[in-house]
């Protein structure tokens, strides 16, 4: 469900745009618009409210939650169902803070994230994306949403627009507290200027040399690292909002002095927040986080160079549930099952 055309259905039952407004707050906010015996009790025009029932049940329909798996007091890993079984992951974070997922896998193939190794599946609708923030809201207060679970959002940027808009519009969402994260796409930088809601940007770096780069993201755009910081700078400057890059620490392979003294030279004076993210083991791969000693190294010279920088581990680490972790083993498990299956059909057949 896209929710340009829930609105669009809500015009065709009579509702004006105050009408779709208030349903949809009620439904990402996660409190009743129901006003039935209120003195209000024909603000939604007649047809609308005749078809509320069919719509909330749509609504409710679009996500359940399959799982939650506890990293501490605070983080707490989801996996979610989608309405056709498909499952997408999301994250609580601390201090109000979500990540939620823009696609069922990932086009982008980053080496080191388990989200993109079946490729991608299928986009997310504004509407998915949207439910994912509801769940979260059922389960403890959201104020800030991340787009950086699984799947890259310029390969899905109308709807994932459209559920900015949303959140920031209708839920309840500070725009600067609402971050859209991407490997590097044209489009985004042309799009968000144009926006009502101008979300945060985070830029997937993890390497200041091309080569490199093209190596840890294979199918991202081939554009310059300087090039796309700029275009970062650009971006920041006009919002107010400093970019986040994002660089997961792979002991031997972007941990390096160079890289070090490249990234210096590429954020000195940029309004901009570096993070580091310490790799996080993934069944099958061979890459390791750098020691505790590195890490805090990195972080203390690009300190001492004036760049903010921030240490942040990778929230799942202690239950195995990096981005795209916790779907694949459930898809195991299930592939597991049904090979189970065929083989207690097959004995029975033979009997």
């Amino acid at each position: 469900m896209r929710l340009s055309l829930l609105r669009q259905r809500l015009y065709d039952l009579g509702a004006k745009p105050c009408h779709a407004d208030r349903l949809l707050r009620g439904w990402c906010q996660v409190r009743s618009y129901d006003i039935k015996g209120s003195p209000a009790a024909t603000f939604f025009p007649a047809a609308m409210r005749a078809a509320l029932p069919a719509i909330e049940a749509e609504l409710e329909g679009l996500a359940r939650m399959h799982g939650e798996y506890p990293a501490d007091a605070e983080v707490v890993r989801l996996l979610v169902e989608l309405n056709d079984g498909q499952m997408v992951e999301s994250v609580l974070l601390p201090r109000g803070g979500l990540c939620i997922s823009t696609q069922v896998g990932c086009a982008v193939g980053c080496v080191f994230c388990m989200s993109g190794r079946a490729g991608l599946l299928r986009q997310l609708s504004s509407a998915e994306i949207v439910a994912q923030v509801v769940l979260a809201r059922r389960r403890r207060a959201v104020s800030k949403v991340v787009f950086m679970g699984m799947g890259e959002p310029a390969h899905n940027l109308d709807n994932v627009l459209e559920a900015i808009e949303v959140l920031g519009m209708q839920g309840n969402i500070p725009h600067k507290n609402l971050v859209l994260s991407t490997v590097g796409d044209l489009r985004v930088f042309e799009r968000l200027p144009q926006e009502t809601v101008k979300p945060a940007l985070a830029l997937s770096l993890h390497a200041t040399d091309d080569a490199l780069r093209a190596t840890l993201l294979p199918h991202a755009p081939l554009i310059p690292v300087a090039e796309l910081v700029e275009s970062c700078e650009v971006y920041a400057r006009a919002t107010g909002y400093p970019t986040q890059y994002q660089w997961t620490l792979i002991e031997g392979m972007n941990d390096s002095d160079d890289e070090l003294s490249r990234i210096v030279e590429l954020l000195s004076g940029k309004y901009a927040i570096m993070n580091f993210i310490p790799f996080n083991d993934v069944d099958g791969l061979p890459y390791r986080r750098p020691s505790a000693e590195r890490m805090a190294r990195m972080v203390g010279t690009l300190k001492q160079n004036g760049i903010v920088t921030q240490l942040r581990d990778s929230a799942g680490q202690e239950v195995e549930g990096a981005c795209g972790q916790l779907r694949a083993r459930h898809a195991t498990a299930g592939q597991t099952v049904t090979r189970l299956e065929m083989r207690k059909k097959a004995l029975l057949q033979d009997l």
